[in-house]
């Protein structure tokens, strides 16, 4: 081959090899698309880590004062943008407490709430029990006749697909006997709570139950899978002043850490917000960065509690306040 064609067809061969490795430059490209303006956008309407349900406690006033009926319950959380409900027992007297709990009450009770919520498509999450007895009360007998009364709730919180019930760990307010009159009664109650799949979670609700170390060390006791915590972002008062102020409160966000270990829930407490729509009192960026850094994806409640906004209004700013700092945390 002549020296002039073997450098004509060698240049020849150069740029197909320079046009493939463009196209291949490509095909990379293709492959591991930059960031877009849509793809920030995607990341910004992403999901949240958890679940939204809504407290019934937050329309107590709506049932109490103004004869709203508590049934309506699901068609409301449903009209707000939840996909949770979370009962409260007491929001359902006198009809029930007039009748003693007894089987046909309860069972109109998980009749009536199921249709709603299966109407609305909304998921029963769990039911909160006051008003039942004390679970930690030093008397034996009577804390037995307490957990008696909660497996009916038990049984009805089955019955509706609830995964658990919400109790109260009142009674003693000397530690150690609070601590092994809680750790009795919650066994007793989880025994019978675990025959029908369902868990018992404890609030942090006033008395000892919201000092975090101890209701921690309880839990640990207890040692039962179904036997959780319900940590309230707002409920650390100890004890009262006969005027209602709180006289000792425990450090909330260091409450809230010692309880999410073992949080098969999570109440998000409110009561006031400033112009900015931010809880005045609670640090909602550091609860729900504490919530999610325990590995927590679950429901979440809003439960308001305050008295500037109206019950709706305070709940639509609970609910945005949650998916605002959401996007924010890391």
């Amino acid at each position: 081959m002549k020296r002039r064609n073997f450098i004509r067809n060698s240049s020849q061969a150069g740029v197909a090899l320079s046009l493939l490795g463009v196209y291949a430059c490509k095909d990379q490209k293709k492959a591991a698309p930059e960031k877009t303006e849509t793809s920030d956008m995607m990341e910004k309407t992403a999901e949240p880590f958890f679940k939204l349900s809504l407290a019934q406690w937050s329309i107590h006033k709506m049932i109490n004062n103004d004869g709203v009926d508590p049934y309506t319950f699901a068609e409301k959380a449903k009209k707000w943008g939840f996909t949770g409900l979370e009962y409260v027992s007491q929001l359902y007297n006198p009809e029930l407490s007039d009748a003693n709990y007894s089987e046909e009450a309860m069972a109109a009770f998980v009749e009536k709430s199921n249709a709603e919520a299966k109407k609305h498509g909304l998921e029963n999450v769990l039911i909160m029990i006051d008003g039942q007895g004390n679970l930690a009360v030093s008397d034996e007998a009577e804390r037995n006749e307490t957990v008696e009364k909660h497996k009916k709730w038990v049984d009805a919180a089955a019955a509706m697909g609830c995964h658990a019930i919400r109790v109260n760990l009142s009674g003693s307010m000397v530690p150690e006997e609070w601590k092994a009159n809680s750790i009795d009664g919650l066994t007793k109650l989880c025994t019978y709570a675990k025959t029908k799949n369902i868990n018992v979670l404890v609030e942090n609700h006033g008395g000892l139950s919201s000092n975090g170390a101890m209701h921690a060390e309880v839990m640990k006791a207890v040692k039962m899978d179904n036997c959780g915590t319900l940590p309230d972002f707002g409920n650390f008062c100890i004890t009262r002043n006969e005027d209602g102020s709180c006289k000792e409160e425990y450090d909330m966000y260091k409450g809230v850490k010692e309880l999410l270990p073992y949080a098969k829930a999570v109440s998000a407490k409110s009561n006031d917000f400033d112009e900015a729509g931010n809880e005045v009192r609670i640090d909602y960026k550091k609860m729900m960065q504490m919530v999610k850094n325990a590995g927590y994806t679950g429901y979440i409640g809003v439960e308001y509690e305050g008295n500037v906004l109206s019950e709706e209004d305070g709940i639509k700013a609970t609910k945005d306040l949650m998916l605002k700092v959401a996007k924010e945390i890391s």
